[in-house]
């Protein structure tokens, strides 16, 4: 393959085979490279003037048209800030999270903290093709911090020093334009994803409140304690020490029930456990104040829960549709119920009176509504999860292409 690329008009470097118009040049040989400064806190005349001023945190918009803070014109001159030009390529210096070896491109004149850096725009490089190759060595930026534990950072001396294929500038502004092609297609599908969610949770505002009625049910609905509606439910089996026991947990903020452990029975010291079946509502009695509540699907059938977690059932499948009332237990009325019936000094450490809740109440339409309400969330729901997958399919494009673009593995004809 080697030779085949020689042929075809690649050369050999020490990074690799690249095209033979291609260069290799170390950031600092190209551009400057500076950071930012943070004024003084303690002075109010630094602060809430009209010159743009980012912190690390807002280097995940990627491309940067406003930032929150704001800094006044003696603010600029007491540090070492500096006003940047517009497009130049931000890079996140510190950080534990994610926000070390991210970049950005600002779109407006700003100032930074110390806590970025920025590679300035000189007319010798396509800032957008930097952009992108910087983005597509995120891993390499993270293992470049320097320091130990989550404290490390990078510094202008390894960025500076970071080796680029530079093709001539018309190749450079072709690569950027295909990729930013992809990227404006996931944007959009991520706005998409947003307005679609905000549409879901209206509509199970309107529909679990009957504040909107769907299409041909006009019947009073009807008042039910909790108590009426619901039933406890202890599936005890036999232990063996030699079987594997799947356990399951549900996440907070309604985020839906995973798998926690499998552990062989002889591995299990608190012997407290129960099945749990499909179509099971699940209360976690030390999370529920957090949401954590859930309706156990097929996937999870027959799992085992701890005694923390308490089992519910329909008293009457004919008053009650339990994939109906999952769906309420996301509202936020149904949290405020669960807090109400939990008592504790501290949040975090709140326990759940079950039969507190279980005095309180709630609306319901006809299950024959609730069936045909639950249908009209389920289908927001799959559309929703078909954009995901959409979405997930355009970063994964966006990454192949950035991989055989930026290495001159694949060429783009320029006219």
């Amino acid at each position: 393959m080697i030779n085949s690329q020689a042929k075809q008009g690649y050369k050999h470097t020490p990074l690799g085979w690249i095209p033979e118009e291609w260069g290799i040049k170390k950031i600092h040989q190209f551009a400057k490279v500076t950071a930012g400064a943070t004024p003084s806190t303690n002075k109010a005349e630094y602060w809430g003037g009209k010159i743009p001023w980012m912190n690390s945190g807002e280097l995940n918009k990627k491309q940067v048209f406003d930032v929150s803070g704001r800094i006044t014109e003696s603010g600029l001159k007491s540090s070492s800030t500096k006003l940047l030009p517009r497009n130049c390529i931000l890079i996140g210096l510190a950080g534990q999270g994610k926000t070390r070896g991210t970049v950005a491109i600002n779109r407006i004149e700003l100032c930074t903290n110390q806590s970025i850096a920025a590679i300035l725009p000189n007319g010798r490089f396509v800032e957008e093709y930097l952009f992108y190759n910087l983005e597509n060595r995120y891993d390499e930026l993270r293992k470049l911090s320097t320091g130990d534990g989550g404290r490390g950072g990078l510094n202008l001396r390894l960025i500076g020093g970071l080796s680029i294929f530079l093709p001539p500038l018309p190749e450079q502004k072709a690569i950027a334009k295909v990729l930013s092609t992809w990227d404006e297609a996931i944007s959009k599908t991520q706005e998409l994803i947003t307005q679609k969610e905000l549409r879901k949770k209206w509509l199970m505002q309107q529909l679990l409140t009957g504040k909107k009625r769907l299409k041909g049910f006009k019947g009073e609905w009807k008042k039910y304690t909790y108590e009426k509606l619901l039933k406890v439910v202890k599936r005890s089996f036999e232990f063996k020490d030699d079987e594997l026991y799947k356990l399951i947990s549900i996440r907070r903020r309604s985020g839906g029930i995973f798998f926690r452990d499998a552990l062989y029975g002889n591995q299990i010291k608190v012997k407290d456990l129960r099945t749990a079946n499909k179509g099971d509502f699940l209360f976690s009695k030390m999370q529920i104040v957090h949401g954590a509540s859930a309706l156990v699907t097929k996937e999870f059938d027959g799992a085992k829960i701890s005694g923390s977690y308490i089992a519910t059932i329909a008293k009457d499948s004919k008053i009650l549709n339990m994939e109906y009332f999952n769906w309420y237990s996301k509202l936020p009325y149904f949290y405020h119920q669960t807090y109400v019936s939990s008592y504790g000094v501290h949040i975090e450490k709140m326990t759940f009176d079950f039969e507190s809740f279980l005095q309180l109440d709630l609306l319901l339409p006809s299950v024959e509504e609730q069936t045909a309400i639950v249908n009209v969330l389920k289908a927001s729901e799959q559309e929703i999860e078909l954009l995901n997958q959409k979405l997930e399919s355009l970063k994964e494009q966006k990454k192949g292409l950035m991989q055989v673009l930026l290495s001159g593995k694949k060429r783009i004809r320029i006219k």
